[in-house]
């Protein structure tokens, strides 16, 4: 359910942005056209898969291959000596004392990290002599002990998982640190802390990852064909890997089922399959099955903070001081490396509050755990997690409404500086706040509740307030010192003389409905059918150049980049129309798929584009000398401030229940403001997903190891995920505040679901456990963890 626009932006009712267009991928979609990466058959195709480390630590003594090529149906086997490929290394420009890079070889060479992974890989006729031929290698160990928490990795004497980096730490900065903090900790009338661990997580997109590569003698280039957010990215690691010219590696990205993430790195497995198949000179196919999806891809949100933050007797914060250690695995994920999740907490925690004084200090730990990588959110379900939790346990300790504490404490004048040197651009804090309240108060919440407790039943209502800064420019990530520095997008739009456009962009669809919002954009700037405009991406050939899609980055860095194109090729159609009448091209209209003039008589000089294009490719004699022959443009941009911030409340109802332990949820209210929604629909289904991730990190999902290293769920009997059955129905409103710094006045919608789930869920649930004077700060909240609370269970260790 949604509610109506309360900020609203007037639109053109002829304009196709800001409506629910239908989506143009569905037709196809739903009736099973798609193409996926799996979808892929080739003349000769061979396929692959790894044989992995089944230890979590050790030397590899040996690699004994020799009798798997023996297995019927294999034709290769290829270990790190035969391939003798470059390593993926991520940099950070910081001193060592801040970040220690660490390469990670394509397949293990000399030691392995984790369980699962890849030591060598089996090429074969078919999946199932691949799956064979795994069997008969012999991988012998020299066992060390495994280092699997993050206080192993601090202990003095813990091996070094890395030997290049002491204490077994990747990352350790000091971004921020107020002068005279510790005295208004001293002086402060409340102090509160917070002590809570996430646990650690997978992406789980609906597609695992995979890769079919071959090689094209005719252009002489190594085509990859691979579900990934950043195509590019991984031509160039494919490239320097290979010791290949990058214009001899070609990326290609059909269909995709997903990727939250977890796809925005460069895997070493896609690497391997495209070097096996420039190796024997035939395609290769390689599809992770769902037990390496869930024990070796990449992993996220393993994250520890010990925090404390100083109120007035009003509850007004005055100050912050966070330590925050994130257990990255064991490698730096390309590009973004293990400062990904410590830098990200680091930078943004005061949120959507005015903070007067901050100090905190963000640590990676390398563990024998697979690496981690970008998770929708990056941090921010965490550390938001962590300051609502602090605002709760303050209002608790000062008497106050928990709702009020925000209230007194949101950001209200725009545009603000923090603490954190980011300057906030307009946003809705306040108004999301009361309007997410008002609106559980009207569907009569407070008194289900207070009838439950009268009851004796558990029921406990929680918000979480929270920003998702989007519109990463390249001015924000090179304050992170990356080496690679992610930012502007690169759009071409180019008109046939059948009057139809096809654009061009850099960012990658994964499910967020490119094909649709963006054409919106393309088709409202030419005044144009949607049906005539078509969408090309994740062709590395076909793309000037893109960073792919994570942090929200498609519609406030892509869609801006789409529309300034758009718009200079509306500029050339004026003009040449402009040519033919003798007129200026300001005075000529673009409508209805044509260009159109009010002459002096009164009657209307009107050329089509197919006629317009006509003149720019077949007639072009007749064009001006100052116009160029042809319809195609290309247009940039990038930020160069520090972003926008999307913001929301989310409010969670929940019951607990005392013979299982179960958490229910029975209500939650979304109040969202990403600037203008090119497609409200695309904008809620963002929303619902997001949050459906969010209760799953808060209520379900956890990778767990044991002693040794093994990981305890190879599958979904032991990782439990959250069906339809768990999920509630999400109301959701919309606020509009339009960005100043994109081209659309949109803000990103991607991640905010995740980010505010968790805290409205654990804030909910202690709510619900007031009576029983306990409080939980850890994530996921299971049912014996509850259970314990509600029924007074004293072994249980839970915070109070």
């Amino acid at each position: 359910m949604s509610g109506s626009l309360t900020r609203e932006v007037p639109l053109n009712q002829n304009k196709l942005v800001g409506k629910a267009v239908r989506r143009r991928e569905d037709p196809r979609l739903l009736a099973g056209r798609g193409r996926f990466v799996d979808d892929i058959a080739l003349p000769g195709m061979l396929h692959a898969q790894f044989v992995r480390s089944t230890v979590a630590h050790a030397e590899l003594a040996s690699v004994d291959v020799s009798t798997v090529r023996e297995i019927p149906g294999v034709v290769a086997v290829f270990t790190a000596e035969d391939l003798e490929l470059g390593d993926i290394v991520a940099q950070l420009g910081r001193p060592l004392s801040e970040f220690v890079p660490t390469a990670m070889p394509v397949l293990a060479r000399d030691k392995v990290r984790y369980v699962g992974e890849p030591i060598a890989i089996v090429v074969a006729r078919d999946a199932y002599a691949a799956e064979d031929g795994l069997e008969a290698a012999k991988v012998t160990y020299a066992t060390l002990p495994p280092v699997m928490s993050e206080e192993a990795a601090f202990a003095a004497d813990a091996p070094l998982v890395h030997a290049e980096a002491a204490a077994n730490t990747l990352v350790d900065v000091s971004l921020f640190a107020t002068e005279g903090i510790d005295g208004i900790f001293a002086s402060a009338p409340c102090v509160v802390e917070v002590d809570t661990k996430t646990g650690r997580q997978n992406a789980l997109p609906l597609e695992t990852r995979g890769a079919v590569a071959h090689w094209d003698d005719r252009e002489e280039q190594l085509v990859v064909h691979t579900c990934t957010q950043i195509p590019h990215q991984v031509r160039t690691v494919a490239s320097r890997c290979l010791r290949l010219d990058e214009r001899a590696v070609r990326v290609v990205v059909p269909d995709m089922g997903g990727g939250f993430g977890q796809k925005c790195v460069v895997g070493r497995e896609e690497i391997a399959a495209a070097a096996a198949a420039l190796r024997l000179r035939r395609p290769v196919k390689w599809i992770e099955d769902r037990k390496d999806a869930l024990t070796a891809s990449f992993l996220a949100r393993e994250q520890h903070y010990r925090a404390r933050a100083a109120f007035d007797a009003e509850g007004r914060i005055l100050a912050l001081d966070t330590d925050v250690v994130c257990d990255m695995g064991a490698y730096s994920c390309y590009p973004f490396t293990a400062g990904i999740e410590p830098l990200m907490a680091s930078a943004e925690m005061p949120g959507v509050y005015q903070l007067p004084a901050y100090r905190v200090r963000g640590r990676a730990v390398t563990t024998n755990k697979a690496p981690t990588g970008p998770y929708r959110g990056v941090s921010r379900p965490q550390y938001v997690m962590v300051m609502e939790r602090l605002f709760e346990r303050a209002a608790r300790q000062l008497a106050l409404d928990p709702v009020e504490i925000r209230r007194r404490n949101v950001i209200t004048d725009f545009p603000y500086k923090g603490v954190n040197n980011i300057t906030y651009d307009p946003g809705s804090y306040l108004e999301s706040l009361n309007l997410c309240e008002r609106l559980v108060r009207e569907e009569g919440w407070y008194e289900t509740q207070a009838a439950a407790t009268a009851e004796g039943r558990h029921i406990g209502i929680g918000y979480s307030c929270f920003s998702e800064r989007t519109g990463y420019g390249s001015a924000a990530f090179a304050q992170r010192k990356m080496k690679v520095v992610p930012g502007f997008d690169i759009s071409e739009v180019r008109m046939d003389t059948s009057g139809t456009v096809t654009f061009t962009t850099g960012t990658m669809n994964h499910g967020q409905s490119h094909e649709t919002t963006m054409a919106q954009i393309v088709a409202d700037e030419l005044g144009l059918d949607i049906a005539k405009v078509r969408l090309h991406q994740g062709d590395t050939d076909r793309i000037t150049y893109g960073f792919g899609t994570f942090a929200s980055r498609s519609i406030t860095i892509g869609g801006s980049a789409v529309r300034l194109a758009a718009a200079k090729l509306g500029d050339k159609l004026r003009a040449i129309a402009a040519s033919r009448w003798g007129v200026t091209p300001d005075e000529v209209e673009l409508s209805d798929g044509a260009a159109r003039h009010r002459n002096s008589n009164g009657a209307q000089d009107t050329l089509t584009y197919e006629e317009i294009a006509d003149i720019a490719y077949l007639q072009a004699h007749l064009l001006p000398k100052d116009i160029e022959p042809g319809l195609s443009v290309t247009a940039t941009f990038d930020v160069f401030n520090d972003g926008t911030f999307s913001n929301a409340t989310h409010a969670c109802v929940v019951e607990l229940h005392a013979g299982t332990g179960q958490v229910e949820i029975l209500r939650y209210v979304c109040v969202e403001d990403c600037g203008v929604a090119i497609n409200p629909q695309v904008v809620e289904g963002q929303c619902r997903g997001g949050i459906a991730q969010g209760i799953a990190g808060a209520l379900f999902e956890q990778v767990t190891y044991d002693a040794q290293g093994e990981p305890s769920a190879t599958g979904f009997m032991d990782y439990k995920v959250p069906t339809a059955h768990e999920i509630p129905d999400v109301l959701i409103h919309h606020l509009e505040t339009p960005c100043a710094f994109t081209e659309t006045g949109a803000k990103g919608a991607g991640e905010g679901g995740t980010i505010g789930a968790p805290a409205a869920v654990l804030n909910a649930v202690n709510d619900a456990l007031r009576p029983t004077g306990v409080e939980l700060d850890d994530t996921p909240i299971t049912p014996e963890t509850v259970h314990r609370a509600l029924n007074g269970a004293p072994s249980l260790e839970l915070s109070s």
